[in-house]
């Protein structure tokens, strides 16, 4: 059985796992697993052996540093590794071999975490799923002919397989949330500014978020705890105390308002059936738990969207326009295409998309004076067939997940129950700026209130 993150630090600090054990066992079960699914662009097992040997021989003279020692896990290729490749899942950057580590590498190593290796992406976290790359897209644990979301794609497809614990993702407009719906894991997109961009190739200044996934929100938040906090080398940080993510993790949300979002997955977007019932039944669950539930309305979905892509569009435009000038074909077709497009934009459709940002970020904040939280879907529906991901896919519907970065609010996403084909479904919530504690606190009280945790892909069984 694979363990989660908490269960395996309770059993490291009991003596009853050794990390060597543990680690040996998702390197199996990535070797068995990796060629159907791709979720790792590169292993690294001699190097994880290595550091699973030290941190069991630490945590036998010393004890365990905290929750992360010995626990396997990896990094979006987006993460600059020292001494190992970080490409972006880009021939620009195949041979790219950073000389010091990512903010967020760094701070869970020095909590004894272990990584097993770079996991795949969407070309620069915007270009996928795409077949024209160096490594092909990852593919979904529960139908490896579905898509796995993106872009942090090697992520969700390794921890919902168990070839890891938990991973590094980034979030510009979803790209932790909606791998978390479509391959059954959890994901948060942690409050804008709350955990360090240094090291972590740009998207979208304005909106580019980093953050954890693994299979529980308890596991997320034991990840999150370790990365959360002030950093002066990224301008973007916030400068306030790291919160305490941990201490009322098991509080429950008797007493919390939540406001449930229906109209964007009812009326701006029609969600599917199984997605739309996935909703309904949280909001039962919160409600039983002690939760007070009510409708709240926003801006329409679309608004958000037409803000949200514009400046992200131009913003990627942005950090890509050198080498769009002097590598153009070295993109793959997908992201060559997207950028291009971006170069379209004005100076001022960035300005006033920007204007209409902050009505909606206000629009947001007054609903949120009344609750503590907001629920609504993550995505309209299961996961599509792969094949079907075309280079516009993103801009055919309005993004579920898209609002909560220009509002710059945590939002998480957990599984929810299955629809088509037994391909999983999750439900988002989001909370008040800094209030990512309240966010896990919910998440943690609904996956211990329901049984969804319980099941794993088949392919995951073995190994």
């Amino acid at each position: 059985m694979i363990p989660t993150i908490a269960e395996a630090a309770r059993r490291i600090a009991a003596r009853e796992l050794s990390p060597v054990e543990l680690v040996s066992a998702c390197l199996r079960r990535a070797e068995r697993l990796n060629p159907t699914l791709h979720a790792f662009i590169r292993l690294t097992p001699e190097a994880a052996m290595d550091q699973a040997r030290a941190a069991e021989a630490r945590i036998m003279r010393e004890g365990p540093r905290g929750p992360l020692d010995g626990i396997p896990i990896a990094h979006k290729d987006i993460y600059e590794t020292a001494g190992v490749p970080t490409t972006g899942h880009s021939r620009l950057l195949e041979h790219h071999v950073p000389k010091r580590d990512a903010a967020v590498v760094r701070k869970w190593a020095e909590a004894g975490a272990i990584s097993l290796g770079k996991l795949a992406t969407h070309e620069f976290a915007w270009g996928g799923p795409s077949f024209d790359l160096p490594w092909p897209p990852a593919r979904n644990p529960w139908d490896p002919e579905r898509f796995t979301g993106g872009s942090s794609s090697g992520t969700g497809a390794a921890v919902a397989a168990g070839m890891i614990l938990g991973g590094t993702g980034s979030d510009t407009a979803g790209s932790i949330r909606m791998p978390a719906a479509f391959c059954g894991v959890a994901g948060i997109k942690p409050t804008y500014g709350l955990c360090s961009r240094v090291g972590v190739l740009p998207l979208a200044h304005s909106l580019d978020t980093t953050g954890p996934l693994a299979w529980t929100a308890e596991d997320c938040a034991i990840l999150l705890q370790a990365i959360a906090g002030h950093d002066p080398e990224d301008p973007s940080s916030a400068n306030r105390p790291a919160p305490d993510l941990l201490s009322r993790l098991d509080d429950g949300v008797k007493g919390l308002r939540i406001g449930v979002v229906r109209h964007f997955h009812e009326e701006d977007l029609a969600a599917s059936p199984a997605v739309r019932d996935a909703v309904a039944r949280a909001a039962e669950t919160l409600r039983g738990l002690g939760a007070g539930i009510e409708e709240v309305r926003l801006p329409s979905l679309h608004d958000f969207n037409a803000a949200g892509w514009l400046i992200l569009a131009a913003e990627a435009y942005a950090v890509h326009e050198e080498w769009l000038r002097t590598r153009f074909h070295d993109y793959g077709e997908y992201l060559r295409e997207r950028l291009a497009l971006a170069a379209l934009i004005t100076g001022a459709d960035y300005v006033q998309a920007q204007r209409r940002r902050r009505e909606l970020c206000a629009a947001v904040a007054a609903a949120m004076a009344r609750c503590d939280l907001l629920l609504t879907a993550a995505q309209p529906g299961e996961a599509r067939p792969i094949g079907q991901m075309g280079k516009w896919a993103s801009f055919e519907a309005p993004n579920l997940t898209i609002p909560f970065n220009l509002t710059g609010q945590p939002a998480m996403v957990v599984c929810a129950g299955f629809g088509e084909g037994g391909m999983p479904v999750g439900v988002q919530l989001a909370g008040r700026p800094f209030e990512d504690a309240t966010v896990l606190r919910a998440a943690h009280a609904f996956e211990r209130a329901t049984a969804w945790r319980q099941r794993r892909p088949a392919l995951a069984a073995s190994g």
